[in-house]
């Protein structure tokens, strides 16, 4: 597999919203406005790209010549829980109106199933080093297209009339499942 069909299939095929349904939590509590879902997505993606370079360093040069293999998920959980607080002390010293429109969303990135999804699909393909950095990078704008569209689609949502019943979070979950079903149709592009 070659890194352009890494990183395509990361963003399209294998999106880690629409695909794994991984960080549902994010996708759905911060996909109100495009300004915080873009703002949430660069964070994520960030993340994602910091934690593939950390996990795959970890991976390859502690756990596995060690024959600590079993220790993969703890020492990832680490890595992601730091990398998650540089990313949140950075944005509320640079942007606090930003830091506070992402509010209690910018901290669970820490518990983002997407994020430790990644590192753990990085370390079971078995990919290089550059794979796996354009794996957490395609990653991370997968999570970014997924979460804006979102966005857009519910921004324009508050204007239509939409039964009560459905309002809110009904209409969310039928809309990313249609998304869901829309982004199964490029899994035909990559083998």
């Amino acid at each position: 597999m070659d890194i352009l069909t890494v990183f395509v299939a990361a963003i399209l095929v294998n999106n880690f919203v629409l695909y794994y349904f991984l960080g549902i939590c994010p996708f759905l509590g911060v996909s109100k406005k495009i300004d915080s879902a873009f703002s949430m997505g660069m964070a994520v993606t960030f993340v994602m790209t910091l934690t593939a370079v950390a996990s795959w360093m970890i991976n390859h040069w502690i756990l596995i010549p060690f024959g600590l293999d079993y220790l993969q998920i703890v020492s990832f959980i680490l890595v992601i829980a730091s990398l998650v607080q540089l990313v949140e002390m950075f944005i509320r010293k640079m942007s606090p109106p930003l830091y506070q429109a992402l509010g209690i969303y910018l901290p669970l990135i820490t518990t983002n199933c997407a994020i430790m999804g990644l590192a753990l699909l990085a370390a079971l393909k078995d990919y290089n080093f550059i794979k796996t950095v354009v794996f957490g990078v395609g990653s991370g704008l997968g999570f970014t297209l997924a979460i804006v569209l979102m966005a857009g689609i519910r921004e324009q949502l508050d204007l239509a009339d939409v039964p009560k019943p459905l309002k809110g979070a009904g209409i969310a979950l039928i809309v990313a499942g249609i998304m869901a079903l829309a982004f199964s149709g490029f899994s035909g592009m990559i083998k």
